[in-house]
């Protein structure tokens, strides 16, 4: 018998970070291009870079390195993204309108509020401390003190939602990409999709993983939580 579907209102909602919370592309674009190019390799165009995005770093950068790139080279590739990141101001970031207004008024109506995503730990750390400070409760990446396997495992969706004093049936993940919808389904919580990300609204539907529901203004998350 399957489970039955969480219902609102809800009191928790986690969120994922590139393309969901934050417009980050532009940022990444830099920085991938930068590295491939210390290694003489080809920049790639930011519509392609658009496509790796949403696995994690080490994803986007085995796709960016040429075909047939020694796996040496990729690995180098890898890492000196990531010490530039360290250093690389990403003042091309920024929050999708309406979103600052959405968590804060979550806050107001006494929700809880996370972030579980695929980017690695600290530039999860990083671009949200300094995009959106002290707007969630509990903040995790891949690669952190807990290491959690990548979603759409649920482990790392659970424990967050452990933290936040919660349960599935009164969490919502919200997401740009079927892989966020598969990490909510695995989890047992209601699944939001939104369609001003990283992904076509239409590969929900063409990866099997449909949201409950798919938003195209952040406002239209408020309908889910308590009225006060």
């Amino acid at each position: 018998m399957a489970a039955e579907k969480p219902t609102p209102p809800f009191d928790t909602f986690v969120f994922d970070v590139d393309g969901t919370l934050l417009d980050t592309l532009d940022d990444l674009v830099v920085l991938t291009n930068d590295a491939l190019a210390e290694f003489n390799l080809l920049p790639r165009t930011r519509e392609e870079i658009n496509s790796y995005v949403g696995n994690g770093v080490k994803a986007l950068m085995y796709q960016a390195v040429p075909e047939g790139t020694p796996q040496d080279v990729a690995d180098a590739c890898l890492a000196r993204w990531k010490e530039n990141y360290g250093t690389y101001p990403n003042d091309l970031t920024k929050p999708y309108p309406g979103i600052p207004a959405l968590l804060a008024e979550l806050r107001r109506r006494g929700c809880k509020l996370g972030v579980l995503s695929n980017k690695f730990d600290g530039g999860v750390q990083f671009i949200m401390n300094k995009c959106l400070p002290d707007a969630v409760d509990v903040q995790h990446g891949e690669g952190g003190p807990q290491n959690f396997p990548r979603k759409p495992d649920p482990t790392g969706l659970l424990t967050t939602i452990e933290e936040l004093g919660s349960a599935p049936a009164r969490t919502v993940y919200i997401g740009d990409s079927p892989g966020d919808i598969h990490v909510a389904r695995n989890a047992g919580c209601y699944a939001v999709g939104v369609d001003w990300g990283y992904h076509d609204p239409a590969d929900f539907a063409a990866e099997g993983w449909e949201p409950d529901l798919l938003v195209s203004d952040p406002k239209q998350i408020l309908v889910l939580a308590p009225e006060v």
